[in-house]
């Protein structure tokens, strides 16, 4: 666009912000981080699974399909048999809670809505030890319940596929529940009345009219629960599921077989994009936009005396089942270590172990490495996600796309996809690690993270760009603003809340990351989430459940702060 110089001595060509090349400039570090630390290293463990010394070689993927030793094929069966059913118990037990909260008015419904984001607050390691301690074999409560009816065994304990599953399920019910909830505020009740006039019943207007307007954030929570169950390693570590793809590449990479593992790996990437790209495929059938205007949802009062109180009750007990897992380790964090062994409770309690957290350099390392190696991440990620997501948004430019769905690749990748990718691309220098061995050193792990939460901030800063106008920033600009000054001044300040809340989110994520960080620690690199694994295996119960409660504080105050954003600006992370 030409403009007149104010002095009118003539026409001036257009700032070099407004050129078509300038995007491309701008995205060059962009280009650089996808190539460098997403593309490359899938390359690598492509690469190591098909080059055996050096020379191509089909060795690795024989012994992978090998029937004779069902190990990989087993693994394979039993990851993706787990993250169907994980999806299934997830999206019964979150869409359920999402109807029955938005429309029914009961005794405990805002309590129990409160407390319904409760396992958000639970990292995964942490959340799968506190269900071993309330319901494994040795657990509270089927040890405490031996006790009071005087049994020879525990009546009931969690264990195997049902542990990992009881596990799955309630840490992960959310990612349904969220926003299917979200959703229900704002379907249009004008539909099920005219479906009512036509004549359906109740169950032909839910499963005719209100589940298919659900399907988006129903396909959206499917995925995502499915991705996180085919990349769950803690679960299946402590309820004894040894037989799955994660389990088996940590078991190769710990044997040194990085060739093997790395075949695994592709596997298990594959797996995930195809469930990915079915899944979108499936979503993109059909239009599931409104476009009527009719009023929102209202819940149904419940007026029967007898469902009231069941309601309070059952509300009290769910409150109740949620909170346990955090009161466990609360409680445990006070237990003498070494002295828990067959009793139900702890016996011996002590502070002793907080104030060795504060003030025992060996034990404070943990902690203080996640937060720098979390923090360096975030502001990588708030930087490239934020140029990526400016560009993605404002500009049109040949291979917009492409850049958009390398960005959200790492999203749908197993955390030991990323760790294992990370170890083939950089155990030798390359010029995306500025000629350095990055494998056994402190930088591999923000790295990793980096590479894991970019999504997750690109996704908040392009919803958050998608909602404010542009004719703001043009507005700025035809008074003369430069595109520096405008963009600094008007378009960051428009869009702050969405990228603090991606920020704090990937930030979340980094503190309580385990899969990738068990793959590429080293011991002056080790991550909170780690030193919990290794205090447990040491049975030191007290000073990792420490551990476990100030992460779990840390978690909790972030995602109010997040939430607290999100409600002011009303974007949304994903």
């Amino acid at each position: 666009m030409r403009s007149l110089h104010a002095n009118g001595q003539g026409i001036r060509k257009p700032p070099i912000f407004s050129r078509s090349w300038f995007t491309y400039v701008a995205l060059l570090p962009v280009f650089f981080v996808l190539l460098g630390y997403v593309v490359y290293p899938l390359i690598s463990i492509f690469k190591d699974g098909f080059f055996v010394d050096g020379r191509f070689s089909l060795d690795l993927y024989r012994r992978f399909f090998n029937t004779s030793s069902m190990t990989n094929l087993e693994a394979t069966w039993n990851s993706i048999y787990i993250s169907v059913l994980s999806v299934i118990t997830c999206g019964i037990v979150g869409v359920a809670m999402a109807f029955l909260l938005e429309s029914f008015e009961f005794p405990g419904r805002r309590m129990l809505k409160a407390f319904a984001v409760i396992p958000m607050a639970l990292p995964s390691l942490i959340g799968a030890f506190s269900f071993d301690f309330l319901y494994g074999e040795s657990g509270i409560i089927p040890r405490g319940l031996k006790e009071i009816f005087g049994l020879a065994q525990v009546p009931f304990h969690l264990d195997g596929m049902a542990g990992v599953l009881m596990m799955h399920t309630f840490t992960m019910y959310t990612y349904f529940y969220l926003p299917v909830s979200a959703a229900l505020r704002n379907v249009d009740t004008s539909l099920e009345e005219a479906a009512n006039g036509l004549g359906c019943n109740r169950w032909q207007v839910f499963w005719k009219v209100r589940l298919p307007m659900l399907t988006p954030s129903i396909v959206a929570a499917s995925m995502l629960v499915f991705m996180i169950s085919m990349a769950s390693y803690t679960a299946p570590l402590i309820y004894g599921v040894d037989r799955t793809l994660t389990m088996q590449i940590v078991i190769s990479r710990t044997n040194g077989d990085l060739a093997m593992a790395s075949c695994q790996s592709t596997i298990l990437a594959l797996i995930s994009i195809f469930f990915l790209v079915i899944m979108r495929i499936y979503e993109g059938r059909r239009s599931y936009a409104s476009v009527s205007k009719g009023t929102a949802v209202h819940r149904r009062e419940v007026k029967s005396r007898a469902a009231r109180a069941a309601a309070m009750v059952a509300s009290f007990a769910a409150v109740l089942f949620l909170m346990l897992p955090i009161l466990t380790i609360i409680l445990i964090s006070f237990s003498a270590n070494g002295k828990w062994t067959t009793q139900v409770l702890p016996p011996v309690y002590t502070v002793d172990h907080y104030i060795e957290l504060f003030s025992n350099p060996k034990i404070l390392a943990p902690i203080r490495n996640s937060l720098v190696m979390s923090a360096a991440a975030t502001v990588g990620n708030v930087i490239f996600g934020v140029i990526s997501a400016y560009f993605i948004s404002r500009r049109k430019f040949r291979g917009r796309g492409m850049v958009d769905k390398l960005i959200m690749l790492p999203w749908s990748l197993p955390g030991t996809v990323v760790g294992i990718s990370l170890i083939a691309a950089f155990n030798v220098p390359t010029v995306f690690s500025f000629g350095q061995v990055w494998v056994g050193t402190f930088v591999i792990l923000p790295v990793a993270y980096f590479v894991r939460h970019l999504p997750l901030v690109y996704r908040s800063t392009y919803a958050a760009f998608a909602q404010t106008d542009g004719s703001c920033e043009e507005a700025a600009r035809g008074l003369g603003a430069g595109w520096l000054y405008t963009f600094g001044k008007i378009v960051l300040p428009m869009v702050a809340g969405g990228i603090a809340s991606g920020a704090i989110l990937g930030f979340v994520q980094g503190i309580g990351e385990f899969v990738a960080s068990i793959l590429l620690y080293t011991p002056s690199s080790m991550p909170i989430s780690v030193a919990i694994n290794n205090q447990m295996y040491s049975f030191r119960f007290g000073t990792a459940c420490a551990y476990g409660t100030l992460q779990i504080v840390l978690v909790a105050v972030l995602l109010l702060i997040s939430e607290k954003i999100k409600g002011d600006t009303n974007t949304s992370p994903m």
